[in-house]
């Protein structure tokens, strides 16, 4: 695999995922792009009906972050038939799975939407 370091500790990498996170589900999906993203399309739409009816705010953003760059990811599997990893962090020689942007605001918009949950309601 071809890199470019950026620092000790990250790597500028060119990765194609067909599966879901982390390469998951794989097989599954390598000769069907389109049926991935469909799916992944109805699960966006649900996230932002859910995003339009939460009256908190940080569970708002938290969705609409996971909704856009679930959608950043779609683009690529439509266009491409893969998503495009590139960001490589790693220690050694031990290097976690590549990623790219969108995978880094759908985990943003997790832990806000986690943190979200126990702040209350304001009336």
């Amino acid at each position: 695999m071809h890199y470019h370091s950026l620092t000790p500790l990250s790597n500028l990498t060119l990765g194609f995922n067909t599966g879901v996170s982390f390469g998951m589900f794989r097989e599954l999906f390598l000769d069907r792009p389109l049926m991935l993203a469909g799916i992944k399309m109805v699960i966006v739409a649900g996230l932002l009906l859910w995003a339009m009816r939460t009256p908190k705010p940080l569970e708002m953003v938290g969705l609409g972050l996971i909704a856009g760059g679930a959608m950043g990811n779609i683009v690529d599997r439509i266009s491409q038939g893969a998503v495009t990893d590139f960001l490589d962090f790693h220690v050694g020689r031990w290097h976690w799975p590549a990623f790219n942007m969108a995978d880094t605001m759908i985990t943003i918009g997790v832990v806000l939407l986690i943190a979200g949950s126990f702040w209350p309601v304001r009336s």
